[in-house]
């Protein structure tokens, strides 16, 4: 960052190669559309890029970066007032040759999509927090940083919404199977 603060064109270079991946993946979770996440992916390098003399290295440069995306993401949800996630599963297409058959896993896709369909209904600050936290694998701190809120928040936010996704998907699973 400091580099491209001084107008090191090759040094930005870098820093896309390296995040545009895990921010596009983080962004079409967060929009459930793969087109508007290439938007507010393409949004959040040019914020980098414009902010980059006001950046400071205190923190985590990766916080940083899924703040900006974070915060565009939630712009977004917040004009269409529609908020939709995509599913964690591969496709099948994707899946390794090794991988047990199709069939055998019915009971395991069961159980995500009823987990993605809670997820669906918790409150968005709490999906952010959960996405951060286990598919991007954040510690606390880091998601503090990128939310702008304290690691007590953020551990509220978890309790809150991992609790809350329990009773969901205790109710879900017991209404499924009843």
């Amino acid at each position: 960052m400091a580099r491209g603060a001084e107008g090191d064109e090759r040094a930005f270079q870098v820093l896309v190669e390296r995040w545009e991946r895990p921010v596009f993946a983080f962004l079409v979770r967060m929009l459930g559309s793969r087109e508007e996440a290439q938007d507010v992916g393409q949004e959040t390098f040019l914020r980098l890029c414009r902010q980059a003399r006001r950046y400071q290295a205190r923190g985590q440069f990766r916080s940083w970066l899924f703040r900006i995306a974070g915060n565009l993401a939630r712009s977004r949800l917040r004009r269409r007032k529609i908020i939709r996630w995509v599913t964690f599963e591969r496709p099948l297409h994707d899946q390794p040759a090794n991988s047990p058959p199709i069939g055998a896993d019915l009971e395991r896709e069961e159980l995500r999509n009823l987990l993605m369909a809670a997820i669906d209904q918790l409150p968005e600050r709490q999906r952010q927090t959960i996405l951060l936290r286990h598919d991007l694998g954040m510690s606390q701190r880091e998601i503090a940083a990128t939310l702008g809120t304290s690691e007590s928040a953020v551990e509220s936010l978890l309790q809150r919404g991992l609790g809350a996704l329990k009773r969901k998907l205790g109710d879900q699973w017991a209404t499924e199977n009843s």
